[in-house]
């Protein structure tokens, strides 16, 4: 049952390592210049059905010893909800401010081995404003479908599988590598 039954990792941080080529800014040469930018999808997950969540351009390191619920609002970590069903999770949490906003990402969970649970697939990500009289339902099943409603964002980008890096590993992990050592990751 351990090997076989689908369970989330709680003894390290799930991370998504997300590229893209941005132009940069002409000035007086002919060439156009180029940049790739890297950043982190982080999250972190407790058995009492809670998770946190930051998107940072900071490495594995140097995110994980703020990845707790005593992180101030500084820090940029935010707290949510998760349910597992099967191998599907849910997860939602709200972005405060003004006019907060819902985030929700369906995602699956697998392993490279039998057992190691140690993938987060993003099967889709979507935010929705937050009005008045509550939240904006979201017509959407576990596979990704979704239809779209007034205020309700379906994210195309940045939607790379999570890989799990376990406590113990990570000021070794590879994905401390900057972008000129390591310019696009295969999470496997």
């Amino acid at each position: 049952m351990w090997l076989l039954r689908s369970r989330i990792r709680i003894d390290g941080i799930y991370v998504s390592r997300n590229t893209y080529i941005r132009a940069g800014v002409r000035e007086w040469n002919v060439t156009n210049p180029v940049h790739l930018v890297c950043y982190y999808r982080y999250m972190r997950f407790f058995p009492s059905g809670r998770f946190l969540y930051k998107t940072s351009g900071q490495t594995v390191k140097e995110v994980v010893k703020c990845m707790n619920f005593r992180a101030s609002k500084t820090d940029g970590v935010f707290s949510g909800r998760y349910t597992l069903t099967d191998d599907k999770v849910e997860a939602t949490f709200m972005y405060p401010g003004l006019r907060p906003t819902m985030w929700r990402a369906f995602l699956r969970l697998r392993g490279t081995t039998l057992g190691a649970n140690n993938r987060l697939d993003l099967l889709s990500l979507s935010t929705s404003k937050v009005n008045s009289d509550g939240i904006i339902e979201l017509e959407e099943d576990l596979f990704g479908s979704v239809e779209l409603q007034e205020d309700v964002i379906s994210h195309q980008r940045g939607l790379a599988p999570f890989t799990f890096v376990p406590f113990e590993e990570v000021e070794t992990s590879v994905l401390n590598l900057p972008v000129e050592k390591m310019d696009y990751y295969v999470p496997g």
